[in-house]
C-alpha cells in the first residue's frame, strides 16, 4: 500500500513537472514515456490547480491523452468522460472544477467522442435540461462549448439559441464566452442582443491558442453578425 502511494506521488510529481514545461504538448504526446492510462489520473487532479496556467495545460493535456486513448480503446475514453460527467453531479460529493473544460477539449480533439457526448455538455446551458446553477461551473461549460464549436461547429448549430441568455448575464465572463462560442457557429445574433455587447468593454481572460489572453467582451462580439428579428 505504501509503495502504491509513493508511486502515485511520483507520477503526480512527474506530470506536474511536465505541465510546468513550455513544451508540455510535445512531451505529453510521447506515449512511451507518458502512457495514457498511467498519466490520466494525475492529469485529472491538476484540473483543481490554483495556478491558472497549470490548470489550462492540464485541460489541453487531458484532451490529447483521452483522444489517443479513444483511438485504441473507445470504452476507456468513455469511462473518462463519464467520470467528468459524474463529478458535475450533486451526488458525486465534489464540485467538478475543470470538468466541463476538459470535456470540451476532449471532444474538440476526437470526433467519435464528440458525437457521443456533445449533447450532455449542451444540456448544462439549457434551462429545460440539466442546468448546473453554478455561475463558475457555467463559465467552464461555456468555454468547453466554445472550444468544441471552434473544432466541430456542425455539432452545435442546433444549440445556438441556448447561448442567448448568457449574452445578457450579469457575469461578463458568461457574456464574453457565449459571444466567443457563437462566433464559431456562423449564425446571426438578434440585433437587440448584439448591440449591448458591442459597447461592453469589460475585459475577461480566455484560454485560447495555448495562452491565457485578455479580451474585451466587445472584441469577442465583433465577430458576430447581427440579424433584425429578435429571438
Amino acid at each position: 500500500m505504501e509503495d502504491d502511494r509513493r508511486k502515485s506521488r511520483g507520477q503526480r510529481a512527474e506530470v506536474g513537472e511536465l505541465l510546468h514545461s513550455e513544451d508540455f504538448e510535445e512531451r505529453i504526446r510521447d506515449s512511451g514515456r507518458f502512457p495514457p492510462r498511467r498519466v490520466i489520473n494525475p492529469l485529472l487532479s491538476f484540473l483543481y490547480d490554483t495556478d491558472e496556467v497549470v490548470k489550462w495545460r492540464a485541460v489541453k493535456a487531458i484532451g490529447i491523452v483521452v483522444a489517443t486513448m479513444a483511438d485504441d480503446d473507445m470504452e476507456a475514453a468513455r469511462g473518462i468522460m463519464r467520470r467528468l460527467i459524474w463529478s458535475l453531479n450533486d451526488e458525486s460529493g465534489g464540485v467538478g472544477w475543470g470538468s466541463p473544460e476538459a470535456m470540451g477539449e476532449i471532444m474538440a480533439m476526437h470526433g467519435g467522442v464528440a458525437e457521443e457526448f456533445f449533447r450532455i455538455l449542451v444540456s448544462y446551458i439549457r434551462e429545460d435540461c440539466n442546468p448546473l446553477e453554478n455561475g463558475l461551473l457555467e463559465r467552464g461549460v461555456l468555454w468547453g462549448l466554445a472550444r468544441l464549436a471552434q473544432a466541430r461547429p456542425h455539432l452545435l448549430r442546433c444549440a445556438v439559441e441556448s447561448f442567448y441568455p448568457y449574452l445578457a448575464s450579469a457575469d461578463p465572463v458568461h457574456r464574453g464566452l457565449a459571444a466567443w462560442a457563437l462566433g464559431f457557429l456562423d449564425s446571426g445574433v438578434p440585433e437587440a442582443r448584439l448591440r449591448p455587447l458591442l459597447e461592453d468593454h469589460t475585459e475577461i481572460r480566455v484560454y485560447d491558442m495555448g495562452e491565457v489572453r485578455s479580451y474585451r467582451v466587445s472584441e469577442l462580439a465583433k465577430a458576430l453578425p447581427g440579424k433584425a428579428a429578435d429571438g
